[in-house]
């Protein structure tokens, strides 16, 4: 397999990545076969996979522009993932114009090809930590230059906590993250589960095999269990529900069927 100019040396292109396999379903061109040969293995048993990732970065979007119309300008983005069009900074500078963006991944390509968009921007940067390491994120150079923790934050944590596995205590990472937070910040989250997939729970199981099997468990919880990393918020309405229900331009029922799948929300910390 040739290595594009783009990669670092320090990448293993002949496994597949999570985040690339993200990209590939929103029709991103920063992927390889190898990740394409996963997504597509995955699709055999869900495939309205790329609509529920659709989905997902439209609730971003959304989530984006109520932080700002809050008067929050500041956000924190954990597993970030490869740079796509309407991405935070974009939404962010647009709706608040000066608002400050700090993107945490541990992928080495995702972390490469944002510095490489951002190259040129003031309010905007990234850091490659995980967050697992919360404490590591909190102290980076790059947070303490651009967001002030004695203000309010939007802190996103999309798509990002169903492949933290319970061994790695998430609930905690969150509650620590938070607590470095100013009241009247936002916990903006989404996270898969089996609840509102419109395929049996055994067939959608094997897409979630799919991703075991390439060493990134894909842990799918139920609403209650998600609703666990809203401690110390009071959630904005319409509360923690699928992700076209969360304050969509369009009507539900014109949505994709897959776009139900997991679940979205905002909270507001106390």
């Amino acid at each position: 397999m040739e290595r594009p100019a783009w990669v670092p040396r320090s990448i293993d292109i002949s496994v597949p990545s999570v985040s690339r396999i993200y990209d590939f379903y929103l029709g991103g061109s920063h992927n390889f076969e190898v990740d394409r040969e996963a997504a597509r293995r995955a699709m055999e048993f869900m495939p309205g996979l790329p609509k529920i990732m659709q989905a997902n970065r439209a609730f971003i979007r959304r989530a984006v522009r109520f932080a700002t119309e809050e008067g929050i300008d500041q956000f924190l983005d954990i597993g970030s993932g490869i740079p796509t069009f309407g991405n935070v900074h974009e939404v962010a500078a647009r709706a608040s114009p000066g608002a400050r963006v700090v993107y945490v991944d541990h992928d080495p390509v995702a972390v490469a090809h944002s510095e490489a968009v951002l190259a040129d921007l003031d309010d905007a940067d990234v850091v490659a930590a995980d967050l697992r390491g919360p404490r590591e994120i909190l102290a980076a150079p790059q947070v303490e230059r651009l967001i002030d923790l004695n203000r309010p934050v939007a802190l996103l944590l999309v798509a990002i906590l169903h492949f933290v596995e319970d061994a790695d205590d998430p609930y905690a990472a969150v509650a620590e993250l938070s607590d470095a937070l100013a009241p009247g910040s936002l916990l903006v989250l989404t996270h898969a589960s089996y609840e509102h997939v419109p395929l049996p729970a055994e067939q959608a199981g094997g897409a979630v095999d799919v991703y075991k099997d390439i060493r990134n468990p894909l842990i799918m919880r139920s609403r209650d269990d998600i609703a666990r990393f809203f401690k110390g918020y009071d959630m904005v309405e319409p509360g923690l529900v699928p992700m076209p229900r969360w304050r969509s331009e369009q009507a539900p029922e014109d949505e994709d069927p897959y776009a139900f799948s997991g679940y979205a929300g905002v909270g507001r910390k106390a």
